[in-house]
């Protein structure tokens, strides 16, 4: 796959200073580590009855081309989307959807304080190592609530980054090669979490390749 195809393919999640790949970027972009620890087993020698029950099933396969909460809803849907975003560029979406579901959830308000500066930080301030791609109006909005922090501070950029997702990269999984191959294994009964775990490792290949080609 050239460097200008990469480009065009996921324009619409990546920002102009995203293009340089440094050393930085290319271990971040070696997945295998942290597919590994999502999709992971139990290690101990449990029956293979019990190691099936964490495989999609078929239908559970098929809902997630129905909406991108349905995938979402599913711990295979989301690390294979995460997989995908990845490919594209821009994982920092899912990364920062998911955050936004984790803050939520928070009860303490000394913990809401600390987690909304850590997510404005990582995601929403200018230069942030996982800057998302939002307006100035919803950044600065977001700016103002940190001074009393709620649970929905950041809700307007987490449906932004949403709506996002659903009307761009969404489309794309659904009709890739991953979820192709993700459908056949749920019907034969193969290993998707092999099939995942390869497929993470040939995309940090390509990323290699494509680092090395932009520095010839």
């Amino acid at each position: 796959m050239s460097v200008l195809y990469q480009k065009e393919a996921c324009t619409d999640c990546m920002k102009a200073s995203d293009f340089s790949i440094d050393k930085k970027g290319i271990k971040k972009r070696n997945w295998r580590t942290r597919i590994r620890y999502l999709l992971k087993f139990t290690s101990s020698s449990k029956s293979m009855a019990r190691r099936r029950s964490y495989r999609p099933t078929v239908d559970e396969v098929n809902q997630w081309a129905q909406s991108l909460d349905e995938l979402l809803s599913h711990k295979y849907g989301k690390a294979a989307f995460r997989i995908f975003l990845k490919s594209e560029f821009c994982e920092e979406n899912i990364e920062f959807w998911t955050a936004c579901e984790e803050f939520r959830t928070i009860l303490s308000l000394g913990k809401l304080s600390s987690r909304a500066r850590s997510i404005y930080e990582e995601f929403i301030q200018c230069d942030a190592p996982k800057e998302i791609n939002l307006d100035y109006q919803t950044k600065d909005a977001i700016v103002q609530s940190l001074r009393l922090p709620s649970l929905t501070c950041f809700l307007s950029a987490q449906k932004k980054v949403f709506s996002l997702m659903e009307n761009n990269s969404y489309p794309r999984f659904i009709h890739s090669e991953l979820y192709k191959e993700l459908c056949a294994i749920a019907r034969g009964g193969g290993n998707i979490s092999s099939l995942m775990i390869n497929h993470s490792e040939k995309l940090s290949m390509k990323s290699r390749i494509t680092c090395c080609t932009d520095t010839m």
